[in-house]
């Protein structure tokens, strides 16, 4: 839907969390905004700025207070939030007041939920506000239920279930970290409760997941949390199309491989390649590397296995040697672009949220090695929920063993239930591409909010 042209100045300030799985589904959300006429820019660190690359989406640095190495410098993420939130505030505020005087102030901020404090500032400026979530309605439904005392710690279990309204029964192990023991992880326990601390005052509340995905999850909570479902925030090449050349996200904090990685497909034959990504933040035991990759020599399956630099020293000594000919080990790639490919049969991935919504929005099959917060709600969904996977089971040390690696994958590649796996894939990628596409579930609630920031930057200039 084009808007048009002297509708052109609303405009919306988008605020992420400054690393790539916040950055990525927020500047595809401003990428979406700026196709439908708004002028959309991201405001983001120092440190990152220089890796958005984003047609249509203009770009402005702000202060996190540790200008020269972001987190890294800061040493503690209570250290960071609580600098992010005084320097955040200010330059944000400098950001809005910057466009004031211009023919598109800003009518909107859309900020990451982790940052409570952005509604604060768009309040001060008389503006709206909107709290962007950017996992799935089923942790938002928990912790949020944490935050109002519905939920209370330590979390009671039936029959060794947690049960919450909306969801399928939780074991342990498949909840966050953050609530399997609570006490280890009290910082990032913290931020995700403070997420909820003001969002009964913003204007809205969105969520990055589609209707057809999580309905449930979503209507049992919309009278306290209700967000509007605008994913998946996947680039549209791989959805709907409707935006040009829109192939990758835009933000790269490492410099990716596309070529080699491309050119290695490309000899392989159809759905015979393993895809392994445990994304950019999570580290393996070295322990754990090692029982990953002879499992994935066993298999027999070429594979494609990302690790990035620090965790190279982690493979077992001598292994490329042993698996050179079905093997490539990349330290990063377009992951996109290799779970579209018609060589790739399979993702081993860690169910981050945004690696899961690509492996639906490719209709790949999963097999899901969750290691911290979120991914291991997210791993019960891939597997028990959306059947589009499995999980290997963990021994009691906690590391998947190189027989559970092989059994997984042989059971996804080519197992009894591989073809209803595979048609699982199917209808889940068809279902996100028809949430986001004209007329779909997605695309209805972005032209709502992109209709009523228009239609408020008509009445301003009227009363102007």
């Amino acid at each position: 839907m084009k808007m048009e042209a002297e509708q052109r100045r609303a405009h919306v300030v988008v605020l992420p969390y400054p690393s790539q799985g916040h950055i990525n589904p927020l500047l595809q959300f401003a990428k979406r905004l700026a196709s439908k006429g708004l002028k959309a820019t991201l405001a983001t660190t120092h440190y990152t700025v220089k890796s958005i690359h984003a047609p249509n989406v203009g770009v402005e640095p702000i202060s996190d207070g540790f200008d020269e190495k972001g987190f890294a410098q800061a040493g503690s993420e209570a250290v960071f939030l609580q600098s992010f939130e005084e320097h955040g505030s200010r330059t944000l505020s400098e950001v809005i007041e910057k466009y004031s005087s211009t023919d598109a102030p800003v009518t909107c901020v859309v900020y990451d939920s982790f940052f409570p404090w952005a509604l604060n500032v768009a309040k001060q400026h008389g503006i709206f506000g909107a709290a962007f979530f950017t996992n799935s309605v089923a942790i938002s439904n928990i912790f949020y239920r944490l935050h109002c005392g519905l939920l209370k710690l330590p979390l009671e279990f039936h029959d060794e279930a947690l049960l919450v309204p909306g969801l399928p029964p939780l074991n342990s192990r498949d909840l966050p970290s953050f609530l399997q023991s609570p006490g280890t992880y009290p910082a990032y326990l913290a931020m995700k409760l403070r997420q909820f601390t003001n969002t009964d005052k913003a204007d809205w509340i969105f969520g990055n997941s589609f209707e057809a995905l999580e309905y449930e999850e979503a209507k049992s909570i919309s009278d306290l949390w209700p967000a509007k479902l605008i994913g998946p925030m996947v680039p549209s090449t791989y959805l709907d199309c409707r935006i040009d050349k829109d192939d990758t996200y835009g933000a790269s904090l490492w410099k990716p491989l596309n070529i080699e990685c491309a050119h290695w497909l490309e000899t392989k034959p159809p759905k015979s390649v393993v895809y392994v990504s445990f994304g950019s933040m999570i580290s393996l035991t070295a322990e754990q590397m090692e029982e990953i990759a002879w499992g994935l020599k066993e298999s027999g399956f070429p594979f494609l296995w990302v690790v990035r630099p620090s965790e190279l020293d982690k493979l077992p000594q001598g292994f490329g040697e042993f698996v050179q000919e079905k093997v490539m080990i990349a330290t990063w790639c377009n992951q996109l672009e290799v779970l579209a490919h018609r060589a790739t049969g399979c993702f081993m991935t860690h169910c981050g949220w945004n690696s899961t919504l690509e492996g639906l929005s490719a209709g790949v099959p999963m097999v899901g090695v969750p290691r911290f917060a979120d991914q291991f709600t997210n791993a019960k969904y891939v597997e028990e929920i959306w059947g589009v996977g499995v999980r290997p089971k963990e021994d009691e040390e906690g590391v998947v063993r190189r027989e559970e690696v092989v059994k997984c994958l042989n059971e996804v590649m080519r197992g009894d239930r591989s073809d209803e796996i595979e048609r699982n894939g199917r209808k889940w990628m068809e279902l996100a591409k028809e949430a986001i596409s004209e007329g779909g579930s997605s695309d209805r609630c972005i032209n709502e909010f992109v209709e009523h920031l228009a239609s408020h930057g008509e009445e301003r200039r009227q009363v102007d």
